[in-house]
């Protein structure tokens, strides 16, 4: 696809629909896709995309579709945006693979450097460059227990870590993902997220605050339902670690990035931190992940960790125009679209009496309904028209899109979506 036709299709017009959804293509290819593909894959409606640009997706079928997933918060600078194709290119030419585990990658060590730059501590940071987010909860996992010589981990209900081993340990957003994969890695409690007593008992009755190495939280609780921590939360749990030594480990992997309107979701509510860690958007459609720790931390030995691909030059290379682009107005725009969003959907839920509660920061933002059938049935409601749109927790729907999304565009999905939601009865 050339630059050309990227730009064209980003400001083409859209929806715009050529076919009932999914279209005969669509249809054949969904049929192949069954023979062939682990029926673990948990797709949320028959969508097949052939390419994208912006904040537009095109199907096989030529129906364009007005993307408010970014690939599941992926594609942060929106679908190959020409300068991040641009700077993949050009390391392609260079170097496809080599190595940092075991060699001197330079731009390793350059993406590195601008994690450090911009992670939300005072503190020199240290990073390690993972293929993927639950590689970075993985990392952080082996890590604090490294650095604290403790065993116990603390993770929140209602939190999405990861599906490897022990990030899904983590993982208490839907219990399918743990379902038949027992016993699971030893040590982890969960909490509730925002609740102080429920930490208090935790503590109390099941495990010794001085045994715990870190809580991983994250500063929005993603796929539990995009739910906002109650004021003060974050001052409490920072000096809970802070008291027993305790680790504040934050995951960012879909709330990071410029995605809330600041580089990090963690800065609204004004704590700092012992471990970041990102994914996602970072490489805005490359896999990447980062564990970004304060530098003390970072006293494991040689060979404690490693990964052959992760930090491939490729990704790297896609990090840095990805940074490059959110900090030089992206997050800006993220936090002005996300108004409009947010402004029009209040609106939405004042006359339509289905939509129970809308919240969120920047372009995340979760819109609540009455049960999960509701929640489902409008997601599929809005994909028919041309908006892709899709569910978190229990009975919410995200809107999580590229953080290219135009003033234009969010008033067309205002208007598609309340179209959506009129159909479904409640």
């Amino acid at each position: 696809m050339s630059t050309a036709e990227s730009v064209d299709l980003a400001n083409a017009q859209a929806p715009r629909l050529l076919t009932q959804v999914p279209g005969p293509l669509a249809l054949a290819r969904i049929e192949r896709d069954r023979k062939v593909t682990s029926p673990s894959l948990p797709r949320a409606y028959p969508l097949v995309p052939a390419r994208g640009a912006g904040s537009v997706v095109e199907d096989v079928d030529g129906n364009r579709f007005l993307d408010l997933n970014a690939g599941i918060a992926v594609t942060s600078t929106g679908h190959s945006h020409p300068a991040v194709v641009e700077a993949i290119k050009r390391q392609a030419e260079q170097l496809l693979h080599y190595s940092a585990s075991d060699f001197y990658l330079p731009i390793y060590s350059d993406v590195c450097e601008e994690l450090d730059r911009i992670a939300p501590f005072k503190e020199d940071a240290k990073c390690f460059l993972t293929n993927s987010g639950t590689e970075a909860v993985e990392g952080a996992i082996k890590l604090a227990r490294y650095a604290t010589g403790r065993q116990y981990i603390i993770a929140m209900m209602g939190a999405f870590h990861g599906r490897s081993y022990g990030s899904v340990s983590l993982t208490a957003s839907k219990a399918k993902y743990r379902t038949g994969f027992g016993p699971l890695l030893p040590g982890v409690h969960h909490t509730v997220f925002g609740d102080e007593q429920h930490l208090d008992i935790l503590f109390k009755r099941l495990v010794s605050p001085s045994e715990v190495a870190a809580i991983v939280v994250g500063p929005i609780l993603g796929e539990g339902g995009y739910v906002l921590p109650p004021e003060g939360w974050f001052e409490y749990l920072r000096g809970v670690c802070d008291q027993h030594g305790i680790l504040l480990v934050v995951d960012e992997v879909q709330s990071g990035m410029g995605r809330t309107g600041k580089l990090w979701a963690i800065e609204h509510f004004g704590v700092e931190p012992d471990i970041v860690l990102a994914g996602k958007g970072i490489a805005s459609g490359m896999p990447l992940g980062a564990m970004i720790a304060r530098e003390s931390l970072m006293i494991w030995d040689v060979g404690a960790h490693g990964s052959t691909y992760g930090g491939n030059p490729l990704s790297c290379a896609a990090a840095l125009a990805t940074l490059d682009l959110i900090e030089g107005g992206l997050m800006d725009n993220a936090r002005e679209v996300g108004g409009v969003l947010l402004e029009g959907l209040r609106r939405i839920q004042d006359r339509r009496p289905a939509i129970r509660d809308v919240r969120g920061l920047g372009l995340m933002i979760g819109i609540q309904f009455a049960d999960h059938d509701a929640m489902v049935a409008i997601e599929h409601a809005a994909f028919r028209r041309g908006l892709l749109v899709l569910g978190c927790g229990d009975d919410v729907i995200r809107m999580s899109p590229p953080l290219v999304l135009r003033r234009d565009q969010a008033e067309t999905a205002l208007q598609i979506f309340e179209e959506a939601v009129a159909e479904v009865p409640g």
